[in-house]
């Protein structure tokens, strides 16, 4: 069957069903084609910085001083990180950071999660002037509260110990507003139907709300733990013995001298103290990515 169009057949079928004009997909292909470069662009530069400590890990001291630098070590060498697994004793700041940084998540994501969950499902008197004060610290400066903190922990004795490491750090303002807006999107009638049934608020807290806190508590597990495996000034000031050192500490005190720097050293432990927090993050990225997207979202 055909019709007419200005004294032409035409077929209907054809008419029926028009095929998308070329040019818009020319069209969308350039602007595609750059947002692409400009992210491998973006890559490649964010990469350098990582690309010259590894291959600067694997040089001696001499050859990372000369000029003009060379990308290639000419003489590949495992020695500095032979010094750190040797006679600095590389395992044993990195059980000081690891029993750190794994205790200081635990605890955000337990009381984090608690207060989150009373800040967004509970009703009690001052419950917004308690939101308002959590915003409040998180403008705070940690340097502001260095001092007092400091003071605090020595009045307990607990100087140069895992719980002064631990402690300070055990809940964040930013991890309970993190969970706070997540749990705000939880159901309301989800959680009605659990008190009619006579579930209390802690069954409902553990059973109901924690299951479905999956991207927001990976998301606040790997804040927390890069915050507490790459802090140096608290842990510098409160371990003060080498048995208590974590890797950021022992990284700056052995690799920078008095008159010179060990850059090789300094590399190799850069390479070391980063790759956990590699790892880490490629194995929750799904997680961390579903969690920044969905926080706040009702």
């Amino acid at each position: 069957m055909t019709t007419t169009v200005l004294d032409r057949p035409v077929d209907a079928a054809a008419a029926a069903s028009p095929t998308p004009p070329r040019r818009r997909r020319r069209r969308g292909f350039g602007p595609r084609a750059l947002t692409y470069t400009v992210l491998t662009v973006g890559l490649v530069l964010w990469l350098i910085p990582f690309v010259w400590m590894l291959l600067g890990s694997l040089k001696t001291q001499g050859e990372i001083l000369q000029r003009p630098p060379t990308w290639l070590p000419q003489n590949p060498t495992l020695e500095n990180f032979a010094a750190w697994f040797g006679p600095l004793d590389f395992w044993q700041f990195f059980a000081n950071s690891a029993i750190v940084a794994v205790f200081t998540v635990l605890g955000n994501l337990v009381f984090c999660s608690m207060v989150g969950y009373a800040l967004a499902k509970m009703e009690f008197p001052g419950k917004r002037l308690l939101f308002l004060l959590v915003m409040v610290t998180l403008m705070v400066p940690g340097v502001v509260t260095f001092v007092p903190l400091f003071v605090m922990v020595s009045s307990l004795g607990l100087v140069n110990t895992y719980p002064a490491l631990i402690l300070p750090f055990v809940t964040a303002p930013v991890g309970v507003f993190l969970m706070r807006q997540f749990m705000l999107g939880i159901p309301e009638p989800l959680l009605e139907a659990a008190r009619l049934d006579g579930a209390g608020e802690w069954r409902i807290f553990t059973r109901i709300v924690m299951p479905l806190c999956g991207p927001p508590l990976a998301t606040l597990g790997i804040l927390t733990f890069l915050s507490s495996w790459n802090n140096f000034l608290w842990p510098l000031v409160a371990a003060q013995t080498e048995e208590m050192y974590t890797l950021p500490v022992a990284l700056s005190l052995y690799s920078t001298g008095q008159n010179a720097t060990n850059y090789g050293l300094l590399l190799a432990g850069s390479v070391l103290v980063i790759t956990p927090i590699i790892l880490l993050f490629v194995f929750l990225q799904r997680w961390f990515i579903r969690g920044v997207a969905t926080t706040g979202l009702k």
